[in-house]
C-alpha cells in the first residue's frame, strides 16, 4: 500500500541540527529536481522580498517566511513527520504510534510538496514555505514541474494499491496512470445530518488522518480498493463505494460522518 498525503501549511519552527542532504533523501530519481527547485527558492528569497512575497502568495504576517527559505541550505532539518503540524497529522500522530505502525508510516506514507516532490515520514527537511500552486521564476507552476519528474519515479514504488487522499493542487504532481488507475482509490468526506449529505471541506483533513492511523495501528495493507473498503468498514467507519474504477478513474469511496471535529 501507498499513501499519498498533501503537506501542512504549518510547519514545526526552525531548529539546530544538520542541514539538509539532498542525496539522502528517499527516492533518489528527484534528487536533481528537487535541487532545482531548492535554488530557485532560495535565490528568489535572497532578492527582493517584496517580489518573492508575491510569487509565494504570502500574507504581510507572513513576511519572515521569506528570510526562512532564504536560510533553507544551512537550517537544521528533521523528520518530515515532525515538519507537518497540521490538521491531518495531528490527527495521524505519528508521534504516538507503537514502533510497529510507525515502521508501515515509514514504509506506506509519502507526503507531497512543493519544494521536495514527495518525501516519507523519516526524510529529514528543513522547514519552508513553497506551495505546489506557486509558479516559480524559470521553472513554473510546480505541479507541472513535478509531474515530469514523478513520472518514472513513482510507479516504481507504487506496487499495490495507491490510496490518494491529497488536494487537487498537490494531485497534480503525480496522476496515476496506466494499471495503476484500477488499484488507486480515492476518498471525500460526508457529512450526513437530518437526512441531508455535504462535503465537509477543512475537516476533511481530520477525518483522512484518522483513517490512516486506524490502518496503521490495525497492521492493515490492503493490496486493491475492494480490500481497503473491507478494512476501513472492519475497523468500524462508515464506508460507501461512490464510484468503482475503471481503466481510466480511480476508485472513488465515500466516508460519511456525522459529526466533524
Amino acid at each position: 500500500m501507498l499513501v499519498l498525503l498533501p503537506p501542512s501549511e504549518g510547519k514545526a519552527a526552525s531548529g539546530d541540527g544538520v542541514p539538509v542532504a539532498l542525496d539522502g533523501l528517499s527516492l533518489p530519481g528527484l534528487t536533481a529536481a528537487r535541487a532545482r527547485v531548492l535554488d530557485t527558492l532560495v535565490g528568489l528569497c535572497r532578492g527582493d522580498e517584496d517580489a518573492a512575497a508575491e510569487v509565494l502568495g504570502l500574507s504581510p504576517g507572513l513576511r519572515g517566511e521569506v528570510a526562512r527559505n532564504a536560510g533553507l541550505p544551512t537550517a537544521g532539518a528533521f523528520p518530515a513527520g515532525e515538519v507537518y503540524t497540521g490538521v491531518l497529522f495531528d490527527n495521524l500522530g505519528l508521534a504516538t504510534l507503537d514502533e510497529a505502525a510507525y515502521d508501515r508510516a515509514v514504509r506506506t506514507l509519502l507526503v507531497f510538496s512543493g519544494l521536495w516532490g514527495a518525501v516519507r515520514i523519516d526524510d529529514r527537511i528543513p522547514p519552508y514555505r513553497c506551495s505546489m500552486g506557486v509558479k516559480l521564476p524559470g521553472l513554473g507552476a510546480l505541479g507541472a514541474y513535478w509531474r515530469s519528474a514523478t513520472a518514472t519515479v513513482l510507479p516504481e514504488v507504487a506496487d499495490g494499491l495507491v490510496l490518494d487522499l491529497r488536494s487537487s493542487a498537490y494531485a497534480a504532481a503525480w496522476k496515476p496512470a496506466g494499471e495503476l488507475v484500477a488499484r488507486t482509490a480515492t476518498v471525500r468526506v460526508l457529512q450526513e445530518r437530518d437526512g441531508r449529505r455535504t462535503v465537509v471541506s477543512h475537516f476533511n483533513k481530520a477525518t483522512k488522518g484518522r483513517l490512516v492511523r486506524d490502518l496503521l495501528v490495525a497492521g492493515a495493507e490492503p493490496k486493491t480498493p475492494g480490500e481497503l473498503l473491507d478494512a476501513l468498514l472492519g475497523l468500524g467507519h462508515r464506508v460507501e463505494v461512490a464510484a468503482e474504477g475503471t481503466a481510466r478513474k480511480p476508485w472513488q469511496l465515500d466516508v460519511v460522518v456525522t459529526e466533524v471535529h
